[in-house]
């Protein structure tokens, strides 16, 4: 079946690449990968990699536990493939190159460096996931998460979230929660919290322009989403066997607490590499790789081990640790950034792509059109990278800094409101969304599938960004 599937691809891309070769070819005879020549059928990779891990998980649970990095590598072929077919080894292996070195890779170490160092922190002591407890989590890492960011903040507290609830048999509704909340709406406030801002503070956006514009937006739908889980969770704790259970009580202590320096320390090296500009820059298979950059990786690898050696085996073996749920992030997000390439490329093709009467959309003869800004930058932020969606739309609103944050102010407020919130819509909308669900299944929990997610997403979420738009965009 597989083996059909891929020879039709092949077969129909085949027919595409003839059309797209002679137009994309340089004077010198060198190829470009130029998005406004991609037809929509070069998405398709994406797309069957997003329903694979919609799909798999629920119909073939045990297939997809065992083989969901070959699913994974399969669908990067089918467009791989194509691409060397079309461009040649030497556009593919640019773009690849490109996307991996500058993109993939530093993603995944600094996903490897904050799982690593918070998971080497174990909150030891009677924390019980009550109703109250449980909501001040969720708002202390709401808190937190403009600060260290929504990757440290979510990895900081959800085995400690996990460990408070594990006597529950209700907790699929505090994970998904804790990811609307931690993992997304509670960055909006600095650079630090989501890369979408830290991309619009290097192109020139204040570092507290989002502190001092996204606060209000942030704060009604925290609050609203704060206040509906605390009655939904009072709902499911009355119905709790152990519910009206005393447990003893035990002070509250930090084991580990080294992991905290550690994650100080991740946070340093990122918000090192965004302001220091070391004039350096190194050519690898024609990508440029900037020192700082370079040095932050660098960084981020000698906190992971520093972090694995001053924890003990025993801590890290009782708060739950596995290496499993990096692993399949990484190999899920390898093919997830290998075929978003396209999608990625028709979209900076801007109105001349395929994608054309979308990005339209978002202007129109009197000015842009603020409300569509932010539903158009959300929703392909759900299903693409948030952080390259925000900047597409970032320049297509103009690109200059002083002038969005002037008289175009609401049409940033839109764009970065989009990209942060939004992120939440899907496991893939943002980088720690997926983390947290793959930490919440390793110890036990059954998530939502791809499109259950959505389902949450839909009722808890689309009315608050009704509302956003209603009083903060019109």
């Amino acid at each position: 079946m597989i083996a059909c599937l891929a020879g039709l691809l092949l077969s129909a891309w085949a027919g595409d690449a003839l059309a797209v070769t002679v137009e994309n070819m340089a004077p010198d005879g060198a190829h470009t990968f130029d998005g406004s020549a991609l037809g929509l059928i070069w998405t398709v990779p994406f797309v069957g990699i997003l329903l694979s891990i919609a799909v798999f998980p629920l119909v073939l649970p045990h297939f997809w536990h065992r083989h969901f990095g070959k699913v994974s590598a399969f669908w990067g072929l089918t467009f791989l493939i194509p691409l060397v077919l079309t461009y040649g080894g030497e556009i593919a292996v640019h773009e690849v190159a490109h996307t991996f070195l500058l993109e993939y890779i530093p993603f995944i170490i600094l996903l490897l460096a904050l799982f690593t160092a918070a998971g080497g922190v174990r909150l030891r002591g009677s924390l019980e996931g009550s109703p109250a407890i449980n909501t001040g989590l969720l708002a202390f890492g709401t808190v937190i998460a403009s600060w260290m960011g929504t990757t440290g903040a979510a990895m900081l507290l959800i085995r400690p979230l996990l460990r408070a609830n594990e006597w529950r048999k209700h907790q699929v509704h505090t994970v998904v929660f804790f990811i609307f909340l931690v993992a997304n709406i509670g960055g909006s406030l600095t650079p630090l919290g989501d890369p979408p801002l830290f991309l619009g503070f290097l192109k020139g956006v204040d570092f507290f322009w989002p502190t001092q514009h996204l606060f209000f937006p942030m704060l009604l739908m925290a609050s609203i989403l704060l206040v509906v889980f605390y009655c939904l969770d009072s709902y499911f704790y009355k119905r709790e066997p152990e519910a009206r259970v005393v447990h003893e009580h035990e002070p509250l202590r930090i084991e580990g607490g080294v992991n905290i320096l550690c994650i100080l320390g991740v946070l340093g090296a990122v918000l090192l590499s965004g302001v220091w500009e070391s004039g350096v820059t190194f050519d690898v298979l024609g990508t440029p790789l900037e020192l700082e950059n370079v040095v932050r990786d660098l960084l981020l690898l000698g906190i992971t081990a520093l972090s694995w050696a001053l924890t003990s085996r025993e801590s890290r073996e009782a708060n739950g640790f596995t290496w499993f749920p990096i692993v399949e992030v990484a190999k899920l997000f390898a093919g997830i950034f290998l075929t978003i390439i396209p999608a990625i490329a028709i979209l900076k093709a801007g109105a001349s792509g395929a994608l054309g009467p979308l990005i339209e959309l978002v202007n129109t003869d009197t000015g842009p059109n603020n409300p569509m800004y932010f539903w158009v930058t959300g929703i392909l932020s759900s299903f693409l990278d948030n952080a390259p969606t925000y900047l597409v739309f970032f320049n297509t609103a103009g690109g200059d800094a002083e002038t969005l944050m002037g008289p175009d102010v609401v049409t940033l407020l839109a764009i970065s409101a989009g990209a942060v919130f939004m992120g939440a819509n899907t496991y893939i909308g943002n980088a720690p969304n997926f983390m947290v669900r793959a930490i919440a299944e390793d110890r036990g929990v059954k998530m939502p599938s791809f499109f259950g997610y959505m389902g949450w997403s839909i009722i808890f979420l689309m009315p608050l960004f009704a509302i956003v738009t209603v009083v903060f965009l019109l």
